[in-house]
Parts: structure tokens; C-alpha cells; sequence
């Protein structure tokens, strides 16, 4: 996967985008064990692909011209189980070059490689910035006409201007190893949409543990968007999600201690969906926590959502830790939690995400919204 020119920042993975594999060329594949080896090596046998075994290395090398590379990602997907696709590291050549210490920084799993090769889309939206951002508001519970704060949520644009759930870009980034530009990205987009739309609120911005390595340099892009907006630090809250199951909490708490010194705010995301959400909860320390929107669901109807969402909300409470009601849908889930002392309320009830974001300007029940710009 060849680098491009074209950089975002300071960070030469975060903030480049990758280019596409075009063009012949070959790759070159290192096999965790020698029975994978040998069941590519069989499927290749009964093909046109050509590939050598090269031994002194313990490496194959399968030349891949025109549709090859598609022949070969179907094969490999056949015969490998996923495991084996993750665990087989690959290195992409372009025609009659030959790899050099300084290319196996390129190097990534076989499952990645498959899937950049099916992500033109992506690097095309990337490198076009074909982005936008939505902004849901979040609102006090005890008077939901009263905007506390705002998150921020990506929405890609096709090439006939149609959006693209996040979902589907997210999900594709994850899979192709491209999570550090998309989630980087995000961040500074809905950093300049915010300040375009002279947001006073509070700002809720995602971001992904995974895709931060080191946060001085990673995080350094990000910091100074937000520096050039004027967008205070006290007004950004950063949403961690529990991405990894068990997280890295060195890794975690060194972000977020990134953060905090910086003189950011810190959300818990979906609390609730994880198994060691109160252990994230103790070491973390957050500003916020958001309970997950299927706990939400109808807490007032199932009776084990409901005692643990009200002894997540006592412990809250009791931390000093204000709460966000994620996904409320309707109004007896509104009134459940407010009843219960969540803090602020989020979902489809008060306004679903949209550009320019939105006041709202009268009681849950018959809400109307407005764009703040009117």
C-alpha cells in the first residue's frame, strides 16, 4: 500500500491517505504456520497465477497483473479461515521492484490487504475529504427545551452527493486499516464545522483508542484545529468508546491524561455495553457517562434494564459524574430517566442529527426545531 503526497498534518499515518493498489506488481506473503503455507501454495497450483517460493526467507511471492489480485483475494478468502487471513503479513510491490528494508513499514495482514483492495470508495472519499458533519443536541432533562451540548457525527457524501451512513465507512475503515485517517479526519471536520456554525454549546467529539499510537504526535492535528477555531478547551468533550475487549487502559489512560492536561472534558461512550465499563469508569475518572441507547430502550417495560440503569445512574450520582441518556425514542423513557436523576438526554425524541445544527424551542411532545442559524 503506497503512501501519496497528500498530508493532513504533522503524523505520516494519521494524516496521509493511503494510495490504491493499481498497476502489476507482486506480493509477497510470511505464513504463521507452514500448513497455510502449503494450502495456498496447493489452490495457486490449479490456477494461471504465477508465484514463487522463496526459500531463504520462507516467503511467497505471487505475481499479481490485471484482475489478478481479485483472483487471488477470492482464492486466499476460500481456503484460509480468518485467523489465518490476520495472521499471514503480506508486502505489496509494484512490476520489477524489489522490497528494501525501508518498505516492510508497509507491511499488514493478508485480512487488511483483501479488504484496501476493495476500499476505492474509501480512499476516494478520503482523499476528496467528501465529508460532513451532523450535530445531534444533547439537552438538560429537567427542561428539554435548554441545549446543554452538541455531538458531533460523521456522514460521508457519495459522488452524487448522497450521504453514507457512518456505519458503512466505519466499518470498511476498521477492516482495511485505514481507521487512523478516517478517525483524524473526523475530528478536525467536525472541529471546523463547529466553529463555522459558531457553536456556543459544548462540543461531543468520538474519537477511537485504536487509532491513536502516540497522542503528542497523533493528537497534535486535532489540538491545533481546535486552537485555530478559538473553540475553548473547557467546550470539547472527547467520547472514548470501548473498542477493545479488554482495553488497553495504559494506552487509554495516557490519552486521556493527554486530554485532560490540555484542558479537555472526558465521556465515557456506550456505558453499559461493556463487561468492564465500571472498572473503565474507576480508573478513568470521566467528566461524563453516556448510557447505551439499548439499555434506554424501553427501560420503563423491562425490569433488569431498568435496576441496572438506575444503580448506574445512583453510583453516577454519587461520583459526581454527570449522565447522558443516549437513544430516548419516547416520552416514558424520558420521563424514566429523568425521574431517576439522569443528567441530559439524547435521541431521536428531541431531534435527530442534522446540518446546521438545531435549537430546540418547545417541550418534548410537540417539539419543534429550528436551525440555529434562523
Amino acid at each position: 500500500m503506497q503512501r501519496s503526497g497528500k498530508t493532513f498534518g504533522s503524523c505520516s499515518r494519521c494524516e496521509t491517505v493511503p494510495e490504491k493498489i493499481e498497476g502489476s506488481g507482486g506480493l509477497y506473503l510470511w505464513f504463521p504456520v507452514s500448513h497455510t503455507l502449503n494450502k495456498v501454495i496447493s489452490a495457486l497450483a490449479k490456477t494461471k497465477l504465477e508465484f514463487q517460493l522463496l526459500e531463504d526467507s520462507k516467503c511467497l511471492y505471487v505475481i499479481l497483473e490485471g484482475i489478478g489480485r481479485e483472483k487471488f483475494s477470492a482464492l486466499a478468502s476460500s481456503v484460509l479461515t480468518n485467523q489465518e487471513l490476520k495472521e499471514t503479513k503480506v508486502l505489496w510491490m509494484r512490476e520489477a521492484e524489489q522490497p528494501k528494508l525501508s518498505d516492510f513499514y508497509r507491511s499488514t495482514s493478508l485480512d487488511s490487504f483483501i479488504n484496501f483492495s476493495k476500499s476505492d470508495w474509501l480512499l476516494d472519499l478520503l482523499s476528496e475529504e467528501r465529508i460532513t458533519t451532523h450535530f445531534q443536541p444533547i439537552v438538560y432533562t429537567s427542561d428539554t427545551s435548554k441545549i446543554f451540548a452538541h455531538e458531533a457525527l460523521l456522514r460521508g457524501i457519495d459522488e452524487q452527493g448522497n450521504l453514507i451512513p457512518p456505519s458503512r465507512i466505519f466499518g470498511q475503515a476498521e477492516s482495511a486499516g485505514m481507521i487512523f485517517q478516517l478517525d483524524a479526519l473526523a475530528r478536525t471536520r467536525a472541529i471546523r464545522e463547529a466553529k463555522v456554525h459558531d457553536i456556543k454549546e459544548l462540543l461531543f467529539i468520538n474519537f477511537s483508542p485504536t487509532s491513536v499510537y502516540d497522542p503528542a504526535t497523533c493528537l497534535r492535528m486535532t489540538v491545533q484545529a481546535i486552537d485555530e477555531s478559538g473553540i475553548p478547551h473547557s467546550n470539547i468533550v472527547f467520547e472514548v468508546a470501548e473498542s477493545q475487549h479488554p482495553p488497553d487502559m495504559d494506552h487509554l489512560i495516557k490519552i486521556l491524561r493527554f486530554y485532560r492536561e490540555a484542558g479537555f472534558l472526558i465521556a465515557m461512550d456506550d456505558f453499559g455495553s461493556g463487561s468492564s465499563n465500571l472498572n473503565l469508569m474507576h480508573q478513568l475518572r470521566p467528566d461524563f457517562i453516556k448510557l447505551d441507547m439499548q439499555l434506554i430502550r424501553n427501560v420503563h417495560q423491562d425490569y433488569y434494564k431498568a435496576l441496572i440503569t438506575e444503580k448506574m445512574l445512583e453510583v453516577a450520582a454519587q461520583l459526581e459524574i454527570k449522565t447522558v441518556a443516549e437513544g430516548v425514542e419516547t416520552v416514558e423513557e424520558l420521563e424514566w430517566v429523568r425521574e431517576r436523576g439522569a443528567t441530559f438526554v439524547q435521541g431521536y425524541l428531541i431531534a435527530k442529527p442534522c446540518s446546521p445544527p438545531i435549537a430546540v424551542t418547545s417541550y418534548i411532545g410537540s417539539v419543534e426545531a429550528v436551525p440555529v442559524s434562523a
